[in-house]
């Protein structure tokens, strides 16, 4: 999913804390167009940008709606697909077709550069799910881009039915490739039920609800907040009510990036070679055959917005 702010400056929330935990509250964006998505954003904020090397958490729905994301670029980072309800059909410049599905990982590594678009069928549905961002480290992000998709078969763990989707949790793994340590999964719970899961302790954890009244190591999770537990804390999950989270985790990413629009680098001089190269090569026509390459889509690219007047500062 493309960030379609039309002033993507680092506007961010601060974080309150309950005992152990950092509860990122929401943000509402709205991603543009005649039937325009809102999308609740928990990451990044002025508070924390990053959750191991998860950088980018959007979280929509349910809606009935219909998404229409034109062609757009992406660098240095991973995008993470993940549906509850409904089908959006995904394209890109290394000639992917992939039809995204609940229940179903769609990961595309951007690299050095890519596009993509993201259309849900003409007739509006249900559309429920999240769009995240993996931020790649300095060795990996200048790599040729690719696309994979990958089904987890659910297994129990205590109380919980667990999908992992990124990296291992409780005997199950995700073949998906990331380039950092990292855990990505749907966690569902029965009302009234409990569960300790087994995380690594060396990896920082967020818990996004997405259903239910939960709480996270005692202190309540209010719908579609964000949970940020440090490494070492346990992530002990209570649901009153039927319950349904993302779990991410990961170890410290330990690098400084610039996140701007829907490119990641490690300067304001490289975003703004990024920028030069989309408007040059694609909205300008002028090489299709550049770092974005082309995607098969009927109907023009996202231009980018304009750079703000200030410098981009790396962030931690």
């Amino acid at each position: 999913m493309s960030n379609l702010e039309k002033d993507p400056a680092e506007t961010v929330l601060v974080a309150d804390t309950v005992a152990d935990i950092e509860i990122l509250e929401p943000r509402e964006v709205p991603l543009g167009g005649p039937r325009a998505m809102t999308v609740r954003r928990t990451l990044p904020q002025r508070a924390r940008s990053l959750i191991g090397a998860w950088c980018f958490v959007d979280h929509y729905g349910p809606e009935i709606t219909r998404m229409v994301v034109p062609p757009h670029p992406h660098t240095g980072l991973q995008t993470v697909s993940w549906l509850f309800a409904g089908e959006v059909e995904h394209r890109d410049s290394v000639g992917s077709v992939a039809a995204i599905r609940p229940g179903q990982l769609n990961l595309m590594t951007a690299g050095s550069g890519i596009a993509h678009s993201e259309v849900s069928p003409a007739e509006p549905i249900p559309l429920h799910g999240a769009q995240l961002w993996v931020a790649l480290p300095d060795a990996a992000r200048h790599q040729p881009p690719f696309f994979e998709s990958f089904v987890p078969v659910p297994v129990a763990i205590g109380s919980a039915t667990v999908s992992v989707f990124i990296g291992q949790l409780g005997g199950a793994s995700s073949p998906a490739r990331v380039f950092t340590p990292l855990l990505g999964a749907q966690v569902d719970l029965p009302a009234g039920t409990k569960v300790t899961l087994p995380v690594d302790a060396t990896f920082e954890h967020g818990v996004l609800v997405d259903l239910g009244q939960v709480t996270v190591n005692g202190a309540a999770i209010p719908p579609t907040a964000l949970a940020y537990l440090a490494p070492g804390v346990p992530v002990t999950i209570e649901a009153a009510t039927d319950a349904r989270l993302l779990l991410l985790g990961g170890a410290p990413l330990g690098e400084r990036i610039v996140m701007w629009w829907n490119f990641i680098g490690r300067s304001h001089d490289e975003i703004v070679g990024f920028r030069e190269a989309w408007q040059t090569e694609v909205i300008a026509g002028g090489d299709p055959d550049g770092r974005f390459g082309h995607v098969d889509y009927d109907g023009s690219a996202l231009p980018a917005p304009e750079l703000p007047n200030v410098r981009l500062t790396p962030r931690a």
